[in-house]
């Protein structure tokens, strides 16, 4: 038996252990470990179906092969005509077969963090960064996820020059990887009279949210303030103490967040998003130290890297590091993705058969 069949009898095996263990009466008690058990079951499923599939179609053109050497001439005819048929079909499921079994990234079932800031251009930049914030908001709602406010700056000209939120739901950072980066836009901002375009930027930083049993802060590493909000917000936000600050020393990454109600909400909202950013820069210092390029991703992953441009006048959407183009900015722009990040994975998988870096 080939190893590629072997790998597939590997995985029935452990979808049956986790049909056992979902099945018990103990997991009920333990819901952290039963919606793990069960993210896990059903991305499994379609390699176990596709491998109940494969093994059919293997048993089919074995006897059509035996039948082929019949001495009635019409059933070898008959019988050739299966096997050529079976055998079309099994080449087909082996390719889709050796995609399911590409390595997958670890992070894919995470929820993700993104902040969003207005870059050049000024009022502009920010105003884009608000059309981001709406585009990823309504992919994520087309999806059934769950959007949530962690921290925002808000723009007097419109949109903001800061906002971090969190993305809650399935596979959310499997199809948001690649967001990391600076967004340029080319189009005639709302302020020109003259009908000159103009080009802005934002950049976003999407990042896995990681739990704490996964990745543990060390607390003698935080530096960890409390002071006086400003901004918006009212009579609460302005008199009491209830923002945090928190500096993770090793690494000097800051985070400041305000927008909740109390100080454990904030301290709380803020350890979140340190966690996650702390645990990025970590991976990032194992790899470079490896020699690796980070998680084989397409582009670096650093918000400086210039990713993707919106024209407008073209209603022309460009991604450069796939040299992939679409005039459907209209669409994409109301958070119809999944044409854009179809094209991505797509080379992801290309990339990862090939075996290179990305």
């Amino acid at each position: 038996m080939d190893a590629f069949r072997e790998k597939l009898i590997a995985i029935e095996k452990q979808y049956d252990e986790i049909t056992e263990e979902l099945g018990s009466e103990s997991i009920a008690q333990d819901i952290k470990k039963l919606t793990k058990l069960s993210r896990e079951q059903a991305r499994l499923k379609g390699s176990v179906d596709a491998w109940h599939q494969l093994k059919q179609l293997d048993q089919a053109i074995e006897e059509a092969e035996i039948m082929s050497k019949d001495e009635d001439q019409e059933i070898r005819e008959m019988a050739q005509m299966e096997l050529e048929e079976a055998t079309a079909e099994r080449e087909t499921l082996l390719d889709k077969i050796q995609k399911m079994l590409i390595p997958r990234d670890p992070e894919d079932e995470c929820d993700v963090i993104m902040e969003i800031r207005g870059g050049a251009g000024g009022d502009e930049g920010n105003i884009f960064a608000g059309d981001l914030y709406r585009m990823y908001t309504r992919y994520a709602e087309s999806r059934g996820w769950k959007v949530a406010v962690m921290e925002a700056s808000v723009s007097e000209a419109g949109g903001f020059s800061q906002i971090v939120f969190s993305i809650k739901g399935e596979d959310v950072y499997k199809y948001l990887k690649w967001e990391s980066g600076v967004h340029r836009v080319q189009r005639v901002p709302k302020t020109e009279t003259q009908g000159r375009i103009h080009t802005s930027t934002a950049t976003v930083l999407c990042q896995p949210e990681i739990e704490e049993d996964v990745f543990e802060l060390d607390m003698k590493d935080l530096t960890i303030e409390t002071h006086r909000a400003s901004g918006a917000g009212g009579q609460h936000i302005n008199k009491t103490d209830s923002a945090v600050r928190i500096v993770h020393i090793p690494t000097g990454i800051m985070v400041n967040c305000q927008e909740g109600r109390s100080q454990i909400e904030n301290r709380e909202t803020a350890l979140r998003i340190i966690r996650s950013r702390v645990y990025e820069e970590v991976q990032r210092q194992k790899e470079e130290a490896a020699g690796k390029e980070r998680r084989a991703k397409i582009g670096t992953g650093d918000r400086s890297e210039k990713i993707r441009t919106y024209n407008y006048p073209q209603n022309r959407v460009t991604d450069h590091r796939i040299h992939f183009t679409t005039n459907h900015l209209d669409i994409i722009m109301e958070g119809k993705l999944d044409e854009v990040i179809e094209a991505l994975q797509t080379e992801e998988e290309r990339k990862k058969l090939e075996g290179e870096n990305l």
